[in-house]
């Protein structure tokens, strides 16, 4: 009998990032959602956009999902985020 081992990591380059200016307020801005894809990513981003659009004065909310919670969000997910004011990256479980 053979045992394969797989090593789970993502090999791929990742450029540098650089921070952005942080925003003065929310308030009329567009934000971005990105959850990862695990269990209770959307319910607790639908908690967020409320408390955004309620308690911020958000105009806006863009809601997205990674296929894999493993590797980085596709490059035209990525492309469509950058439309946002911010984004917001979460966690689910």
């Amino acid at each position: 009998m053979t045992i394969r081992v797989l090593d789970p990591t993502f090999e791929e380059s990742i450029s540098t990032v650089v921070t952005p200016s942080r925003l003065a307020s929310l308030t009329g801005c567009s934000i971005g959602l990105l959850d990862n894809g695990k269990p209770k990513g959307r319910e607790f981003f639908a908690q967020m956009e409320q408390i955004l659009r309620s308690q911020y004065g958000v105009r806006s909310v863009l809601r997205f999902r990674k296929p894999d919670a493993s590797r980085p969000a596709p490059a035209e997910m990525i492309a469509a985020a950058s439309r946002c004011d911010a984004v917001i990256s979460g966690v689910g479980d």
